[in-house]
């Protein structure tokens, strides 16, 4: 199961757009929406920080402002970058918050999805630790798979997309290794609200 906070009798499951099964930790990299926007597309990202290594910590520091430019040679080409998702669900399937659903993160960066501009604005992003092409973890999936379920039931939620989708050609995240057709099922959605391919087997 996924691993995340148990909400007590009381607790309700969102508050100011905070997810109570998530760790909150806050980012300073957000803004508001633009006015009378809401979200209406999830888009699923890969991050792994140095690359292809798990369970650092980095990420959490690299959204937060907090990561040591100097301590990895690939932080180096990153120095000054000011960037955040809404989610990151890690190896194990621990799940963390850094913006309010309510808010603007900035994970999508120059983004257009089936002729809609600027992502961001109208958009919920979660991270998934992995590497972009690599596959993820069950626990993962189960995480992402609730998360994704609360947020349909909270927001006028249409459409789920990758960061390669959304950013074709800039960004390959996340990757042939996600399995798509999984996750299409586990929401229940049609397949008109994912990218085209979503519905085909994984190649093995």
């Amino acid at each position: 199961m996924p691993k995340t906070a148990p909400l007590t009798q009381t607790q309700p499951l969102w508050k100011d757009g905070w997810y109570s099964f998530a760790r909150r930790l806050d980012s300073s990299n957000f803004g508001p929406r633009p006015m009378d926007v809401q979200p209406e597309l999830i888009v699923i990202h890969s991050i792994s920080l140095p690359p292809g290594d798990f369970g650092t910590g980095q990420v959490q520091r690299l959204f937060t402002n907090q990561l040591d430019w100097d301590a990895h040679d690939y932080f180096r080409s990153m120095r000054g970058l000011k960037v955040s998702a809404h989610f990151f669900i890690a190896r194990d399937g621990q799940l963390w918050q850094f913006v309010s659903c309510k808010d603007r993160a900035w994970h999508a960066g120059e983004s257009t999805y089936r002729g809609k501009a600027n992502c961001n604005d109208y958009s919920v992003g979660i991270e998934l630790e992995g590497l972009e092409g690599q596959i993820f973890e069950s626990a993962q999936y189960e995480t992402l798979s609730s998360l994704s379920a609360a947020l349909l039931q909270t927001y006028a939620i249409s459409q789920v997309a990758g960061h390669e989708h959304i950013a074709p050609g800039r960004k390959q995240d996340p990757g042939d290794g996600f399995d798509w057709p999984l996750l299409l099922r586990s929401l229940g959605l049609g397949s008109a609200s994912f990218p085209d391919h979503a519905a085909e087997p994984m190649p093995k």
